[in-house]
């Protein structure tokens, strides 16, 4: 009865990891059949044309110039925010809280729309009159994206700040050190990968967003293209070439960011 009992239960192991396995083979063969599907439908040559043609290098300029400048305001913003939340208690704290997450759950289109109504106000018309003009221009791509990752990165830095025991500071505090000085001096500084892995990790899904942008920015080619602009000014005439071309753009992207962010947690990949 006993035996029968450990055979069932050996066996029920068994399948267990075979289902578990056998899910994780599914996905990783869905993933690969995707990419190896891009790779039948071009040919080298013409992929290498489209890659270094004028339309698609300005495309990612353009990507990797507003997907940094859009990642350095937001950590600029996110550290402290993320410090004070994670560091400070005041009424209606769990309210601001639920506040900063909203752009991570809600659409980037519908952020987009947002911000596009925003600048029709009284408001927002007098910010594009007298600061700078943010719809249909570059200024635009900015913001939406922004507006996209800065939730993110002050979750990211909330969790590292959450991480980091609040001892340290103030035994800092204790030798001396003013509050601002213990931040600079011990926080911050034990923070640092989690700052490095938030700034790849928004800086990539910078150069992603798309919903926000086309809302705010538009579509205009050598404007506001950036790369995910570009795969969808390339499917909306057919040249599927040139939208494989930028795919392959932003997988590489990718690879280069997840590479980056296993390297700085310590877990590289095994080869």
């Amino acid at each position: 009865m006993q035996k029968s009992g450990i055979r069932k239960g050996i066996e029920g192991d068994r399948t267990f990891m075979a289902a578990t396995v056998g899910a994780l083979a599914l996905l990783v063969f869905f993933f690969v059949a995707l990419v190896l599907s891009l790779v039948a439908y071009t040919k080298a040559g013409t992929l290498w044309n489209t890659l270094v043609s004028p339309e698609i290098l300005f495309a990612v300029k353009l990507s990797l110039l507003t997907a940094t400048a859009a990642t350095l305001i937001s950590i600029c913003i996110a550290v402290p925010a993320a410090y004070a939340i994670a560091n400070t208690d005041f009424p209606g704290k769990h309210i601001v809280d639920t506040i900063l997450d909203l752009p991570i759950v809600i659409s980037p289109i519908a952020l987009g729309a947002a911000l596009l109504i925003f600048f029709n106000t009284a408001l927002g018309q007098a910010i594009e009159r007298h600061v700078t003009t943010f719809v249909f221009e570059v200024a635009g791509i900015v913001l939406a994206q922004f507006t996209v990752i800065c939730a993110l990165a002050v979750r990211l830095m909330k969790s590292t700040f959450d991480g980091i025991d609040p001892r340290y500071e103030q035994v800092a505090r204790t030798l001396g050190c003013s509050k601002v000085r213990a931040f600079f001096r011990v926080t911050l500084p034990l923070a640092r990968n989690g700052l490095v892995a938030a700034a790849i990790l928004t800086w990539a899904r910078a150069v992603g967003e798309f919903g926000a942008t086309v809302t705010l920015a538009g579509a205009m080619a050598f404007k506001t293209e950036t790369l995910p602009v570009a795969i969808f000014l390339s499917l909306s005439v057919a040249d599927v070439e040139k939208a494989i071309a930028v795919i392959f753009i932003m997988i590489a992207v990718s690879v280069v960011a997840l590479l980056l962010l296993r390297k700085i947690s310590g877990r590289g990949y095994r080869l």
